[in-house]
């Protein structure tokens, strides 16, 4: 209640490049978008992360002040991205999933409410990864948010009153929710979390008026529960055939498969068609799992009204290391072959940056960001991904230098893209890791793995970058080293400065263009949070991100993690072992202007 490749194709051309790329920024549905507000997690349906706001500018940011702060409470890992519409801004912290509402038309951190959905203790003992959420959806007067204990809730903006809520997930099984959701079309799609504990994945759509399920969308399984019929046609010959969602798996292992789709979601209104990402299959150890185990590791388009898959495409085909396949799809116009196509931009935790066709699941090109052992390149004719066995995990023995390890190149920390650049900011790690596998059982709501795992700093040592890469040229432009990984997401604005912040407690405005360092302030906490840009009330431009280190990355100090035990937080403590050194605990907001 509230409380107030082989080979690699010819280099794309950049012909009438301007007019495309600006062009291919998909509409937001709420025109609020438009107007200086940041309605959703990503800001637009795109997932591009650009302000189109100014009057901040690679010229003058260097004047940045804090305008002001506000303490959330929470001291665990905050991922999310304020949501800003009109004179209000909307804060959700991790658990216990706090909802703030803050008056902007006012001087200072003003609360005009506060909603405390009181999700149950217990799912802290079951999340995979720090007790995380990463943000709110604003649609038609009321915000949606998903708790930690799988609960999706609509609260009215206004008064902070709760309108409707639907239970979703199980935590005695193990299943929690921490993403973003999106509201596309009058549903509200919510995916779940748990695949570390042999959760099966789903997609579901909500009726954003009454809560109730629209329809459900499972990643692993027979062809009924996947919303797989007539309509479903993938571009390669390897995802087309009856219930691949059993076939590819070991007798009823598709049951505890994994698949869980707790990453960012994506809408082209002229397509009609959602795009998103499906987790890893359970558990970590392949041997348990033979075959391709669909539906996982992959990206899915389906029809937003009925859930009907219209195609598939698998990163990661049998995911020997965690690699997920959730990260961002962000949707841009771009001359390939000497006509516009509609793609989309997927930095992988494989280490690749694809560019597929929207319309078909056709990759059109895949190219390393990142060091990669595990793999030799993904082959163009037919879309598969060449694994080098050497670096196959294997029983009994350890497997040296695995790159990128099990994070990913880049795990969930978003990326940016400017229409005035034609860059897309990618914030990544760079880590890799000595891995071995060992049969294990499984028992509901208990972790399901199969793997020891140890990361360490990958070549150069450092263990992030923050790069720009160009999608045409296919090359990276710019690229930053960081200390820790780049856990953060990144921002970008029509001033041309691209925002982040770093895991031992700076939050950074570098140049868009040439990634020169502008501005830095030092926050109280690491930042792993989502920056944003908004116009206030007074017509100003604000950006705005959350302090307070933490997720899968920071559990070292969010979580209290022993550093002593290097295979602890699922291999990443030891790597982190000097982080507590850097940084504190933290949960604070920061909200920034020029003078």
């Amino acid at each position: 209640m509230a409380e107030q490749m082989p080979g690699k194709p010819p280099m794309l051309p950049r012909v009438a490049l301007a007019l495309a790329v600006c062009s291919g920024l998909i509409a937001h549905a709420q025109d609020a978008a438009g107007d200086g507000a940041w309605p959703m997690a990503a800001h637009d349906y795109a997932n591009t992360r650009f302000s189109p706001l100014d009057q901040v500018n690679a010229r003058n940011v260097h004047s940045l002040k804090l305008a002001f702060s506000f303490k959330t409470g929470t001291t665990r890992g905050n991922e999310a991205a304020p949501v800003v519409v009109g004179s209000t801004m909307y804060v959700v912290t991790p658990f216990p999933d706090y909802l703030y509402a803050l008056d902007l038309s006012r001087p200072g951190a003003n609360v005009k409410w506060r909603f405390d959905p009181k999700p149950k203790a217990s799912a802290q003992g079951v999340a995979c990864c720090d007790t995380v959420n990463r943000g709110v959806a604003y649609d038609g007067g009321r915000i949606f948010m998903n708790t930690l204990d799988g609960d999706t809730i609509a609260v009215d903006a206004a008064s902070g009153n709760e309108i409707w809520r639907a239970h979703l997930g199980d935590i005695t099984r193990g299943e929690t929710i921490t993403m973003a959701p999106v509201v596309v079309k009058g549903k509200v799609l919510v995916g779940n979390s748990g695949g570390e504990l042999g959760v099966r994945g789903w997609l579901t759509a909500l009726d954003a008026a009454t809560g109730k399920i629209a329809w459900r969308a499972w990643s692993t399984g027979p062809d009924a529960d996947v919303l797989i019929g007539e309509r479903f046609k993938p571009h390669y010959a390897q995802d087309r055939g009856k219930d691949l969602g059993k076939t590819t798996w070991p007798p009823d292992a598709w049951k505890i498969g994994g698949g869980n789709a707790w990453g960012w979601i994506s809408y082209d209104p002229k397509l009609d068609l959602i795009y998103y990402g499906t987790g890893n299959p359970g558990p970590w150890n392949p041997d348990q799992r033979p075959g391709a185990n669909k539906w996982t590791s992959g990206v899915f388009a389906r029809d937003p009204a009925s859930g009907e898959a219209v195609w598939y495409y698998q990163w990661s085909p049998h995911d020997l290391h965690d690699y997920d396949g959730v990260n961002e799809n962000v949707l841009v116009d771009l001359p390939i072959g000497g006509k516009t196509r509609a793609v989309l931009l997927h930095p992988d935790r494989n280490g690749y940056l694809y560019v597929l066709d929207r319309a078909t699941g056709e990759v059109l090109s895949a190219d390393p960001f990142a060091t990669i052992t595990t793999s030799f390149g993904v082959d163009l004719g037919d879309g598969k991904l060449r694994y080098n066995p050497e670096k196959t995990p294997r029983a009994g023995r350890v497997v040296h230098d695995i790159c990128p390890a099990s994070p990913g190149a880049k795990d969930w920390q978003p990326s940016a893209w400017s229409p005035r650049t034609h860059l897309l900011y990618i914030p990544h790690n760079n880590l890799c890791q000595d891995a071995g596998t060992y049969e294990t059982s499984y028992i509901a709501g208990t972790p399901y793995v199969g793997a020891d795992v140890k990361m360490k700093p990958g070549p150069g040592g450092n263990r992030g970058e923050v790069l720009a890469w160009d999608p045409l040229a296919r090359k990276k432009v710019w690229a930053i080293d960081e200390k820790f990984p780049a856990w953060s997401g990144a921002l970008v604005t029509a001033g041309d400065v691209v925002f982040y912040g770093t895991m031992d407690g700076w939050f950074k405005a570098v140049d868009a263009r040439d990634g020169k360092l502008l501005w830095k302030f030092k926050t109280d906490s690491g930042v792993i949070g989502q920056p944003v840009s908004y116009r206030g009330p007074d017509g100003r431009q604000y950006i705005a991100v959350l302090d307070g280190v933490g997720g899968w990355a920071g559990g070292v100090v969010s979580a209290d993690i022993d550093t002593r035990d290097g295979s602890a937080g699922l291999g990443f403590t030891n790597v982190m072992k000097d982080l507590p050194q850097y940084t504190k605990k933290g949960g604070t907001l920061y909200v920034f202007s020029l003078p």
